[in-house]
C-alpha cells in the first residue's frame, strides 16, 4: 500500500512516496522553499486526505496552507487564516501543531501556536478562531518560554467526546477542557519541573512538557515526554506517574503511540538537557508494548557509527497500517522508515534541511 510522508524542514516541505515495501522513496523538491514548516497535519476524515502545513515565511509571515490533492497544489485564504484579535495585543509568530478533530466533528481542526494559544477551525482548517477560554486563563501571564519558544505544541481532541480536548505548552504544562474549550484546567499532578528548587518540583503548572500522545485503545490513557521525565496517565491527564524506569534516559522530545494497538509507544531518548545527543551516541528508537512497564531498543538498520543528531518533538510518527510504519527525521536531514513497527529500519531520505516535523498517511 502506498505511503505518503510529509517532511517539514527549515527550508520547506518535502513529500516522499513509496508504493511498496522495499521500493525506493520518491522524494519531491521542496514545496514552500526557504520557508520553515514546523507543523503538518493529515485529515483522513474525507475521501481524499486533506494535507495541512503550518508555514513560517520570514517575508510573508506565518500561515496555514491546505491541499486536497495530496500536495499537487496548495491554497491559502485571502486573509491570514490564524490571527490574534486586536484586543489581545499579540501577533502570531508560528503554528506549532495541527490536529484534526474527532469523527463526530468532521470540519473541526485545532491548532497550537506561538505565542502560547490554541485556535479552532470549523471549516476543515481553512480559517481559525482563537480559543478564548485558554487565552484568558489566569495562568497564561505566568507561562514562561521554553528553549524553543512559548508554544502549544500538542493538541489532542478526545476521539469519542467532542467536548474534551487536551493541550500542552512548553513551558506551562498540560491543560484539559471538558466543555469544548470554553474553560480549561491545569493537569500536571505528578509531573516534575526538574529545573525548579526541590521543594517546588511539582507545581500546579509551569512544567516543560515536550510532547503528549494518546493510546489508541484506551483514550483515557496518555503518554508524555517531559523535560526530564517520561510519564503515563490512566485518567485522561488528571494524574501522571513515571514510566521511565527501563529507558536509558528520561530526556527527549518525541513520544508516539501506536495508531491502533494499545500499550505500544515509541521514544527517542537523548542523554540529558545539557547533552542533547543520543544516549551513548547510538541511534536507537525505544519501544514499549506494555504501556511503559518495559522498553526495548530498536536499532536494526540504523547507523552503527557514533551518531550525534537529535530528533525533535514532531519529527517522529506512525502511520495507520498493520503492521504500523514508523518514521523519524533528524536535525541533520535524514529520514528513517520502518515498515514493521520498528523491528528494522532503512534510510528514506538524506541531505534534507533540518527536519522539524514528519507525518505519514497510508493511501
Amino acid at each position: 500500500m502506498t505511503v505518503l510522508l510529509l517532511i517539514g524542514t527549515a527550508k520547506g516541505l518535502f513529500l516522499a512516496r513509496r508504493d511498496r515495501v522495499g521500493d525506493a522513496w520518491d522524494v519531491s523538491v521542496p514545496q514552500f522553499p526557504m520557508t520553515a514548516v514546523y507543523a503538518v497535519g493529515v485529515d483522513t476524515r474525507r475521501p481524499t486526505p486533506r494535507l495541512l502545513a503550518g508555514i513560517d515565511s520570514s517575508h510573508f509571515g506565518p500561515s496555514v496552507a491546505v491541499s486536497d490533492d495530496l500536495g499537487g497544489c496548495w491554497r491559502e485564504p485571502d486573509h491570514a487564516p490564524l490571527a490574534f484579535p486586536a484586543d489581545t495585543g499579540a501577533a502570531l509568530r508560528r503554528v506549532w501543531a495541527i490536529a484534526p478533530g474527532p469523527a463526530a466533528e468532521p470540519d473541526v481542526v485545532w491548532a497550537g501556536t506561538e505565542p502560547g494559544a490554541v485556535f479552532r477551525s470549523i471549516n476543515g482548517g481553512v480559517t481559525y478562531d482563537l480559543v478564548r477560554g485558554l487565552w484568558d486563563h489566569p495562568h497564561r501571564p505566568r507561562w514562561d518560554a521554553g528553549f524553543g519558544g512559548q508554544a502549544f505544541h500538542t493538541v489532542l481532541p478526545h476521539p469519542t467526546d467532542p467536548q474534551r480536548v487536551l493541550a500542552a505548552i512548553s513551558t506551562g504544562g498540560v491543560y484539559r477542557s471538558e466543555d469544548g474549550g470554553d474553560s480549561w484546567h491545569a493537569a500536571n499532578t505528578g509531573i516534575q519541573a526538574v529545573f525548579l528548587p526541590e521543594p517546588q518540583r511539582f507545581p500546579e503548572f509551569g512544567q516543560c512538557v515536550h510532547k503528549v500522545a494518546r493510546d489508541a485503545e484506551d483514550p483515557e490513557r496518555l503518554y508524555l515526554q517531559n523535560h526530564h521525565g517520561v510519564y503515563r496517565s490512566d485518567d485522561d491527564g488528571r494524574t501522571w506517574h513515571s514510566i521511565a524506569g527501563s529507558l536509558p534516559s528520561d530526556f527527549g522530545f518525541p513520544i508516539v503511540a501506536h495508531p491502533h494497538r494499545g500499550g505500544t509507544v515509541w521514544n527517542f531518548p537523548l542523554t540529558a538537557d545539557a547533552q542533547r545527543f543520543p544516549v551513548d551516541f547510538r541511534c536507537r528508537v525505544f519501544r514499549t508494548t506494555d504501556a511503559g512497564a518495559t522498553w526495548s531498543p530498536q536499532a536494526y538498520g540504523l547507523p552503527t557509527a557514533p551518531f550525534y543528531p537529535s530528533v525533535l518533538r514532531d519529527a517522529m510518527c506512525a502511520d495507520g497500517g498493520d503492521p504500523a510504519g514508523v518514521y523519524f527525521g533528524t536535525r541533520t536531514g535524514e529520514v528513517y522508515a520502518s515498515a514493521d513497527e520498528g523491528d528494522s529500519w532503512a534510510l528514506a531520505a538524506a541531505h534534507l534541511p533540518d527536519v522539524l516535523c514528519v507525518r505519514a498517511v497510508r493511501l
